[in-house]
C-alpha cells in the first residue's frame, strides 16, 4: 500500500477509544478482516453479540437470532423476543439515569436553540402516544409524518413506535401529490404536519399542502398540527387537531407495547425510474438494530457524543440520525435550515456552538460550499470535532479533500458510508481505526456479505462490478409494501439467493472499495463501462466548475457518448473557451473515447431534497422522454433548462 494514497491513520489512542475496538477485545477478534469473516460466517453469534454490547432490553428474550426457513429474502430475526423500539432509544436511558442529560438540541433557522433532555423526552413521547391513541390510531396502522426536522419530528417516530403503529414519512419540501401518494398506498390514517417553517427567511406553508394532500388520501381521518410558525392556517374542525392543545390535555405515562422484532415499523418511499414510488417496509428491531451497530462502530457514537447530520426526515439518514443517536445514549443536534443561510459558515458555526463530535454531510452539500472559500470554516474553533460522515452518493477528489484538509484540519476522518433505505443502513463504509485512503471505503460493514460481481455472476476485482450481498442481515426490508413481486424483481431476480442492490463498485488492489454511481446510471462509451462520478470528478478539478453531472446518450458510431451539464462558479463566465478546456481535460485523464460529445452549461442540476443529482432526469429531459417518478425532486425548474439545452 503506498503511503501517499493514504490520506489519514488513526492513532493508537483513537484505536484504544473506538467502540469496535472495545467490541472485538471483548470477543478475541484481531483483526478487522477477522470481525468480517466471523460476523458474516456466524450471524447469529454476531448479532446477539451486538445486542448485548448495545444494551437492548428485551422484553421477552429471544430464542432464536435468525430463521430463513422462508427463504433467504424473507428472513426471521430475533425469533420469540419482544421489544420496543422507543423503549430502546428513550426509558432505557432514562433508567439507567441519564435522564438529565440532553437528547436534543434543536437549532431553528432563525437561531432559536431548543433542548430536551432524556427525561423531557420521555414525557413528551408518552403524552404524543396518548393522542395518537386518542386519535384511533391502533398498532399496525399507519401515520403520515410531513414535519420539519425539529424535535417533534424525533418525538414523532418515538410516540408512533411505541404503540406498535407505523410512520411514513415525506420531504419536508414535498407538493401535496407527492404526499398524497404515499398516504394512500400506506392508508394513513393521521396526518402530523405543521403550520409551516422557515427556508432562506421565506416560509413555506405546510398546513396548506397538508390540506391538499389530505383531500386525496381518503384514510386520513385527521391531521394533527404543529404551531411552528404561529401563523393564520386553514382550518377544517372535527378533522383538524393542534399539537399543543391535545398534548396538554393527555398523560405523561404511557407504557411501550412488546412487539415482535420483525413488527413493522417504517414505510418509507424510494424513488423509481419508472412506476410509483415504492414503499420500503422496516422493522422495529432491524431497523434499531442495523442502525445502532452502524452508528456505534462506524461513526464511534456513544453516549458522550453529539451527533448531527445535515438532513431531512424525508431521507433515510434522518431515521438513521435519530436511531443511531438515541440507541447509543447520545445528544442528538438538529436542524431545520440551509447550510449557506444566513451566512456560509453555517454549518461550522453549529459544530462550534454545539460542540458536535459527529458530523454528517453529503458531497453535494461540501461542493456547493466550496465556492465560498476556507476563511467561513477557519475561523470556527473545531477541536470537539472528530469525524466526517458521508454517504449519498459518490465522492469527488476535489471536495473530499478540501472539507478534509481546510474543515477538519487534516486531523478528522471522513467515515465513507454507503448502503440504502432497504438496508437500514450501511453495506461498505470506513473504519475509524483504520486507514482512509481518498473517497474510499474500507470495505464490507460487518455482518454484511458484500461482493463485487461481474456480468457471470462471479466475483471481481480490479474492475467494476454490480454490488451484492449473498447473506440476510437484520435491518433488510421485509419488502415492498402490499407488492412482494415488484420486491423479488427489484433486488432478487438476476441471480438465484443474491442480492443486486443497484451500484457499481470496485475493489482495488489493496483492498479499498469504491462506489462509482447507480448501475442505471452508468456510461458504457466504446465498449468502457465507466462510472459517472469519474468523469465528474475531473470537472470539478478544473477550478471554474462547481458542480457536474454526466449522462450517457445513443451514438450511432460508439453505441453511447457523453454529455456533461457544468455549473460554473459565480465567477466564471461560460464560454467556447471553457467549453473547449473542459472536453479536453476529460479527453486528457479519461482517454479520448470518453471525450465528451457535448460540454453544456446550466444554473442548477436537478436534485433530490438529500441533495442527491438524479442523473436519470437529466438524461430523460435531455433526450425528450419520461423522467419517471419526479416526487423527491427538489428544484424542478432545473429540467427545463436541460431540456432546452438539446
Amino acid at each position: 500500500m503506498s503511503d501517499r494514497e493514504i490520506i489519514w491513520r488513526p492513532t493508537p489512542e483513537v484505536i484504544a477509544r473506538a467502540r469496535l475496538t472495545k467490541f472485538m477485545r471483548a470477543h478475541g477478534i484481531a483483526s478487522l478482516e477477522m470481525l468480517q469473516r466471523r460476523s458474516v460466517d456466524d450471524a447469529e453469534w454476531y448479532w446477539d453479540a451486538v445486542s448485548k454490547y448495545l444494551g437492548f432490553r428485551w422484553m421477552n428474550p429471544y430464542g432464536r437470532v435468525l430463521d430463513i426457513s422462508r427463504g433467504i429474502a424473507f428472513p426471521r430475526w430475533f425469533e420469540g423476543g419482544l421489544m420496543n423500539l422507543s423503549d430502546n432509544c428513550v426509558d432505557r436511558h432514562v433508567d439507567e439515569g441519564r435522564g438529565e442529560q440532553p437528547a436534543i438540541i434543536w437549532e431553528a433557522e432563525d437561531g432559536h436553540v431548543r433542548t430536551l433532555t432524556y427525561r423531557e423526552l420521555s414525557s413528551e413521547v408518552n403524552r404524543l402516544s396518548n393522542v395518537l391513541k386518542r386519535l384511533g390510531v391502533e398498532p399496525g396502522d399507519a401515520v403520515g409524518l410531513f414535519l420539519p426536522m425539529g424535535p417533534e419530528a424525533a418525538i414523532a417516530i418515538m410516540a408512533i413506535c411505541r404503540i406498535g403503529a407505523i410512520y411514513s414519512p415525506s420531504f419536508s419540501g414535498y407538493g401535496a401529490q407527492a404526499v398524497s401518494a404515499r398516504l394512500v398506498d400506506c392508508q394513513a390514517k393521521v396526518l402530523l404536519t405543521a403550520d409551516g417553517f422557515p427556508r432562506r427567511g421565506q416560509v413555506v406553508k405546510m398546513k396548506e399542502t397538508a390540506d391538499e394532500a389530505a383531500a386525496l388520501s381518503p384514510s386520513v381521518k385527521h391531521l394533527l398540527v404543529l404551531r411552528r410558525l404561529g401563523r393564520e392556517v386553514p382550518w377544517i374542525p372535527g378533522r383538524d387537531v393542534w399539537w399543543h392543545e391535545a398534548m396538554a390535555r393527555e398523560s405523561a405515562e404511557c407504557a411501550a407495547l412488546p412487539v415482535e422484532a420483525d413488527r413493522p415499523c417504517c414505510i418509507t418511499y424510494t424513488s423509481g425510474t419508472t412506476g410509483k414510488p415504492k414503499g420500503v417496509v422496516l422493522t422495529q428491531g432491524g431497523l434499531q438494530m442495523k442502525i445502532g451497530h452502524d452508528a456505534a462502530f462506524f461513526f464511534d457514537v456513544g453516549s458522550n457524543d453529539r451527533f448531527f447530520w445535515l438532513t431531512d426526515m424525508g431521507w433515510v439518514m434522518g431515521t438513521i440520525l435519530i436511531l443511531g443517536g438515541l440507541t447509543n445514549g447520545a445528544t442528538l443536534v438538529l436542524f431545520e435550515g440551509t447550510p449557506d443561510y444566513p451566512k456560509p459558515d453555517r454549518l461550522w458555526a453549529i459544530a462550534e456552538r454545539h460542540h458536535v463530535t459527529v458530523m454528517g454531510l453529503s458531497p453535494t452539500a461540501v461542493r456547493a460550499l466550496m465556492p465560498y472559500g476556507t476563511d467561513w470554516a477557519l475561523q470556527h474553533e473545531l477541536t470537539h470535532l472528530r469525524i466526517f460522515g458521508s454517504t449519498g452518493e459518490p465522492w469527488n477528489p476535489e471536495p473530499y479533500r478540501w472539507v478534509f484538509e481546510h474543515v477538519g484540519r487534516s486531523r478528522v476522518p471522513i467515515i465513507n458510508y454507503s448502503g440504502g433505505t432497504e438496508i437500514s443502513g450501511g453495506i461498505v463504509t470506513s473504519f475509524p481505526i483504520a486507514p482512509i485512503k481518498p473517497c474510499s471505503f474500507n470495505g464490507p460493514a460487518p455482518g454484511m456479505a458484500a461482493d463485487v460481481f461481474g456480468e457471470d455472476g462471479k466475483p471481481v476485482r480490479g474492475q467494476v462490478g454490480e454490488l451484492v450481498i449473498t447473506r440476510p442481515w437484520p435491518g433488510m426490508t421485509t419488502g415492498f409494501w402490499k407488492d412482494t413481486d415488484r420486491y423479488l424483481e427489484t433486488y432478487w431476480s438476476r441471480w438465484p439467493d443474491v442480492w443486486v442492490h443497484g451500484d457499481w463498485a470496485y475493489i482495488d488492489e489493496d483492498g479499498f472499495w469504491f462506489v462509482t454511481g447507480r448501475s442505471d446510471d452508468t456510461l458504457k462509451i466504446a465498449g468502457k463501462r465507466v462510472g459517472p462520478a469519474e468523469v465528474e470528478s475531473v470537472l470539478v478539478s478544473h477550478p471554474a466548475v462547481a458542480e457536474s453531472a454526466a449522462v450517457g446518450v445513443p451514438h450511432e458510431i460508439k453505441g453511447e457518448a457523453v454529455i456533461c451539464f457544468v455549473v460554473l462558479r459565480p465567477d466564471t463566465a461560460p464560454g467556447e473557451k471553457i467549453r473547449a478546456e473542459l472536453s479536453d481535460l476529460v479527453a486528457r485523464h479519461m482517454g479520448k473515447a470518453l471525450k465528451p460529445e457535448r460540454v453544456l452549461f446550466v444554473a442548477d442540476l436537478p436534485k433530490t431534497r438529500s441533495a442527491k443529482i438524479m442523473r436519470r432526469v437529466i438524461r430523460a429531459a435531455y433526450l425528450g422522454k419520461d423522467p419517471g417518478d419526479l416526487s423527491s425532486l427538489d428544484n424542478p425548474g432545473a429540467i427545463k433548462a436541460i431540456a432546452e439545452s438539446r
